[in-house]
């Protein structure tokens, strides 16, 4: 499966973007999908799961996988994290 079309987060329902993935990730892509919504509600809960259950404050951004189509987290530590790495 390789998604070809920009994707919309099933979360909020706003267009992902493009982010390039560094080659220590591990990734088998070049790139992932990412929702960087910031009233996104996987992105706003994100923040409160990750204290109630780790007491780190973090959380995590919506992320879907453009070759296996695999969604899941991308850990963020503040609103501004990955931006630097959005393809415009």
């Amino acid at each position: 499966m390789t998604i070809t079309e920009t994707p919309f987060c099933p979360h909020c329902g706003a267009e992902m973007s493009k982010l390039t993935m560094p080659p220590e990730a591990g990734y088998d892509c070049e790139f992932m999908f990412v929702c960087f919504n910031d009233d996104c509600s996987y992105y706003t809960n994100g923040w409160r799961w990750m204290w109630e259950r780790f007491e780190v404050k973090s959380s995590y951004r919506h992320r879907i996988n453009p070759v296996t189509g695999e969604g899941g987290p991308l850990p963020v530590w503040s609103p501004g994290a990955m931006r630097n790495r959005i393809i415009p």
